[in-house]
């Protein structure tokens, strides 16, 4: 909500406001302890609710999010959610800002889709599937 052609919602002006949303969907959803997958601009909800309530999910793959700076070492470091951080080495701006970030996440690990921009889920689908299916089948 709020982003591309969805009207504005004051819901979500919020950090707050976000994890809310964020939680609300997972419950409507009936996913108990889902692995939340963030690309790109969904970071402005994936990582409040991650430093929130990352305990209540399985797993986190933050895919060149933005937001990442609003967060310090310290915060990002008491979060106990196995992450798989993901990029394209095209990515040189965000993918490369996300990770100085999220290299704080402790227990992280890092993929990095070769020949693909910053959508490499779209430019190199399947090796980022195979990234990403390699993170989940480790997950207990």
């Amino acid at each position: 909500p709020g982003y591309g052609d969805s009207p504005p919602a004051e819901m979500v002006a919020t950090v707050q406001g976000r994890v809310a949303f964020l939680d609300h969907v997972l419950q409507e959803l009936g996913m108990r302890r889902p692995v939340l997958v963030s690309p790109s601009m969904s970071g402005r909800f994936a990582l409040p609710f991650l430093l929130a309530r990352g305990d209540q999910l399985a797993g986190f793959v933050p895919v060149a999010p933005v937001g990442t700076k609003d967060y310090t070492a310290e915060q990002y470091r008491r979060v106990q959610t196995p992450t798989l951080i993901l990029y394209g080495d095209r990515d040189t701006s965000l993918g490369a800002q996300a990770l100085q970030s999220l290299r704080h996440l402790p227990g992280h690990r890092v993929a990095v889709v070769l020949d693909a921009g910053h959508a490499c889920y779209l430019d190199k689908p399947e090796d980022f599937h195979r990234a990403l299916l390699g993170f989940l089948h480790q997950l207990k």
